[in-house]
């Protein structure tokens, strides 16, 4: 949806970035994804059209802001995944709801199986990439936000442990950045689960070092403030990369891959018809509510 506030001219230059920014976001649409402006960002870096600085991704940003007020570009091109309204849901019919019901019904489909997937992202605006292969095949999926606080980290080892305790391994699939931190996160998921008593396997999916060969993302400065640079700095050099820069495809690829690996589907695909079942029971109620 377009839609113009105000009236106001662009150089030929910046015309040509929003021509590109809404073929790129059109191209990522027609894929099911959404993109967040620094996602955007990374687009036009990886591509060779702009540079990667600071200053260009600010730049970036204002003529994207000025494109959608002056009608130029969809405003459902770019989201904000970390502010969005909360509210209660409403229905008109007790037969409405029953609807609901069966849409939402769900039976546990890794209860009856060996493993007990989660997928931990570092950053929060990125919960929208992983969020359509974690749903379509069950896997409960987390952003950590950073370093993830003490208070959760002790409240997944007790989920883990009582997986452990019904005869279920826990695994962990990581994402975070390449860079000195994005890194250590990982070795901290794995020292405090372990410290609070629980059993799992860990299995960082990206960003890592193949994958920076394989798909060549724009790389940025260590950070050499961080006390982690050093040993970084030392292994992986004097460049890091964000996983912002991986294209979602990608991301949900390598999620997909990963999880099917996991299901024994002659199981997963007993439980799954006897939800279906479940469902349509509900939807006969709901046809029948008169």
């Amino acid at each position: 949806m377009r839609i113009a506030y105000r009236d106001q001219q662009f150089t030929s230059r910046s015309l040509t970035i929003i021509d590109t920014a809404n073929d790129i976001c059109a191209e990522y649409q027609g894929q099911g994804y959404d993109l967040t402006l620094r996602q955007l960002y990374y687009q036009f870096v990886s591509r060779g059209l702009i540079p990667n600085k600071d200053t260009e991704y600010k730049r970036l940003g204002s003529i994207i802001n000025d494109a959608r007020m002056a009608g130029l570009l969809d405003w459902d091109y770019i989201v904000d995944r970390t502010r969005y309204l909360r509210s209660l849901g409403h229905w008109g019919s007790p037969a409405d709801i029953l609807n609901s019901a069966a849409d939402g019904y769900r039976v546990d489909l890794w209860a009856n199986q060996a493993y007990r997937p989660e997928v931990w992202i570092e950053k929060d605006a990125l919960v929208g990439v992983i969020e359509g292969p974690c749903e379509l095949l069950d896997v409960p999926y987390f952003s950590c936000r950073g370093y993830t606080s003490q208070s959760e980290m002790w409240g997944a080892a007790q989920r883990i442990r009582r997986w452990n305790g019904g005869g279920q391994m826990s695994m962990i699939i990581h994402f975070g950045d390449h860079d000195p931190s994005g890194i250590d996160m990982t070795r901290d998921i794995t020292d405090r689960l372990e410290t609070f008593g629980a059993e799992f396997e860990l299995r960082r999916l990206a960003l890592n070092m193949d994958q920076v060969d394989q798909y060549n993302p724009p790389p940025n400065p260590a950070k050499i403030t961080d006390s982690r640079s050093e040993s970084y700095i030392r292994e992986y050099g004097h460049e890091s990369w964000e996983l912002d820069a991986l294209e979602p495809r990608v991301i949900g690829e390598l999620i997909d891959q990963e999880i099917r690996q996991l299901i024994n589907q002659e199981v997963w695909d007993r439980d799954r018809m006897a939800m279906e079942e479940d469902k349509e029971r509900l939807r006969e109620l709901a046809r029948d509510w008169q």
